[in-house]
């Protein structure tokens, strides 16, 4: 009686997000039979496949939020997002484990974000930001425009002089690791993130809310569409009605 089933992915499943980051799938573990036989195990009974009496176990158990069996899946993905993004995503620690590239080790030309403004938001608010900031400067693009944004030249001179100063103390023979403390917040990273199907439903739930920054819901998206095809039963119940919250 098989007890453990290990899907290995044969090809590369990956969404870009953001201008250059990006969240790929590495591996998983488990099924949507995974679910169900974890509940089961309670009544000394297993199935070898899927059927509909498991569909609405699976519900039932989303619908009540007994979550255990849900935490036997499991998921690995390598992510590349902006280092202030990377904070929010670190901030999930239950069900999860991360390891990231390191400075440390590795000296290579940073990248950085380049976003769309958005307005601060107004006074009754301590958090987040507002509506797209309209920038009309030559460029004719009114959407929270990069290059059209008066502060635009600043903002990639402040960039491209954060790597000039990086690569001369490394030139110089400062250690990457120290080196590395003139990197901005919007310099890109990546990591790999390995976590359990329910730590994912809970991070996406938290993520994808309309108060969450924009930056990190379209990650949430990409995770959503990446762990859908895997688990669909599962996932769907797990998200019930949350992906309609967030349209932006």
């Amino acid at each position: 009686m098989s007890t453990h089933h290990t899907t290995h992915v044969s090809e590369v499943i990956m969404i870009n997000v953001l201008d250059k980051g990006h969240v790929e799938v590495v591996d998983h573990m488990g099924s949507d039979l995974t679910v169900a036989n974890a509940a089961r195990v309670s009544f000394a009974t297993h199935k070898d496949e899927l059927d509909k009496k498991d569909e609405k176990l699976i519900k039932y158990l989303a619908d009540h939020n007994h979550w255990t069996p849900f935490a036997h899946p499991q998921i690995t993905l390598r992510i590349k997002a902006p280092i202030s993004i990377r904070t929010q995503f670190f901030k999930h620690k239950q069900g999860f484990v991360e390891n990231e590239i390191s400075r440390r080790y590795v000296d290579f030309e940073p990248e950085f974000y380049h976003p769309k403004w958005r307005k601060r938001p107004d006074a009754s608010m301590k958090q987040g930001s507002g509506e797209w900031l309209e920038c009309i400067d030559g460029g004719g693009e009114t959407s929270g425009g990069f290059a059209t944004f008066p502060l635009y030249r600043d903002y990639e001179h402040h960039m491209k002089e954060s790597i000039k100063l990086y690569e001369e103390l490394i030139i110089h023979g400062v250690a990457p690791e120290q080196a590395r403390f003139c990197l901005p917040q919007g310099m890109y990273t990546e990591w790999y993130w390995t976590g359990s199907l329910a730590a994912y439903a809970r991070f996406h739930k938290q993520r994808i809310d309309d108060h969450a920054q924009w930056e990190i819901r379209q990650y949430a998206k990409a995770v959503s569409k990446i762990i859908e095809p895997l688990f669909p039963i599962s996932w769907k119940q797990l998200t019930n009605d949350i992906d309609t919250l967030s349209t932006n």
